[in-house]
């Protein structure tokens, strides 16, 4: 019998073992990467044998079975920072570049916190197994959930897990919206779930805004908030892909996405990395993506995205093999910012090239002795 992992989604602090002590840097001129090796690995930091590679990882695994039973494990509440203002979104549908796709609005409208919680990303591990395929939305129970673009119900109730009217689904109430446009030929879905109250049918038709119901806590979870994903293709959950890449960002802000890889090439699983604001001393976490039930973008094949960032330039900072590196990134407003990360080859800020183009990649920022 296959036994899957589904976590109860909710925000929550990831528990760290302390961060590892990195250097203080000066914002100076744009530096190369910054390496400081140290004599002794650092309690905290777990050195990646490059001898010993992680598998690889399917940017597009997808299976048709739903595994079942499932073991549900519940996460620890944490608070989550909330910050005082955000800026309006940027009208949808909003692509930058022919390979963006910024269709949905938020949905949860602008007067309450609407923000992705920061440490419960797409693709996080945060136990053995336990992969997370959307994002979860912080709101108090009764809040408004809204059509993040517009289409045809096709779910509304208990079940969207499992099928069938199943009160012990583990997304709680939720609906499921076919939307009237989709991407390279492929359908688009959106989920909302774990919702106090539904309040549309199936195969009603709904315009982006429009009331789907209210924030609740159904399902499995360990507070009130909005669970939403994307699903690419086939209404199916491994199908998903990263909502911060599909979700309109703020005007003047914008999002990083990441490919972090061991120096074969491999992506790397479930790997820190701090993005830093140097003159506010602000740090965003985030880790790389688990093995399972998670899709990279078909063009920026990332494995860790970092949305609600304002523009400006941060500093990257990654922990491995015993070595620290860093490098800046400028984010620009209303773009997806690249990195890429390949082990002891450092970070490197070049995009990747557009399909079927000849591609002569630049090389990585070479670590400093």
């Amino acid at each position: 019998m296959i036994i899957f992992f589904l976590t109860a989604c909710q925000p929550f602090t990831k528990t760290i073992t302390p961060t590892p002590a990195f250097p203080t840097y000066k914002f100076n001129a744009r530096p190369s990467a910054t390496v400081t090796k140290p004599a002794t690995p650092t309690p905290g930091v777990t050195l990646m044998p490059e001898s010993t590679p992680p598998p690889e990882v399917s940017p597009t695994h997808i299976s048709t079975i739903v595994p079942d039973p499932i073991q549900i494990l519940m996460p620890t509440q944490g608070s989550t920072p909330i910050p005082d203002w955000r800026p309006p979104l940027y009208t949808t549908p909003w692509a930058p570049t022919p390979y963006d796709h910024f269709y949905f609005a938020s949905p949860i409208a602008a007067n309450e916190v609407n923000l992705p919680v920061a440490d419960y990303r797409y693709g996080g591990i945060f136990f053995k197994d336990v992969v997370h395929t959307g994002v979860d939305i912080p709101a108090s129970k009764g809040t408004p959930v809204l059509a993040a673009g517009s289409g045809t119900v096709v779910w509304a109730g208990y079940g969207v897990y499992r099928g069938g009217v199943d009160t012990s689904d583990p997304y709680g109430q939720a609906v499921t919206i076919r939307h009237d446009f989709g991407y390279q030929n492929q359908m688009l879905y959106t989920i909302y779930g774990h919702l106090d109250r539904i309040d549309v049918a199936d195969g009603q038709h709904v315009e982006t805004g429009d009331p789907l119901g209210l924030v609740g806590e159904t399902g499995i979870v360990t507070g009130p908030h909005l669970h939403f994903e994307v699903r690419i293709g086939e209404n199916s959950f491994f199908t998903t892909r990263n909502p911060e890449l599909w979700l309109v960002p703020s005007i003047g802000w914008g999002v990083i996405a990441g490919r972090v890889m061991n120096t074969a090439g491999q992506p790397l699983n479930d790997q820190m990395i701090i993005v830093t604001d140097i003159q506010k001393e602000q740090n965003w976490f985030a880790w790389s993506y688990g093995k399972t039930s998670v899709n990279s973008d078909q063009y920026y094949q990332e494995n860790l995205v970092v949305g609600g960032m304002p523009a400006g330039t941060y500093l990257i900072r990654i922990a491995f093999g015993g070595v620290y590196f860093s490098a800046t990134i400028d984010v620009l407003p209303g773009m997806v910012n690249y990195f890429t990360f390949k082990g002891y080859e450092g970070i490197s800020t070049q995009t990747p090239a557009p399909p079927g183009a000849e591609f002569t990649p630049a090389p990585f920022e070479t670590p400093a002795p």
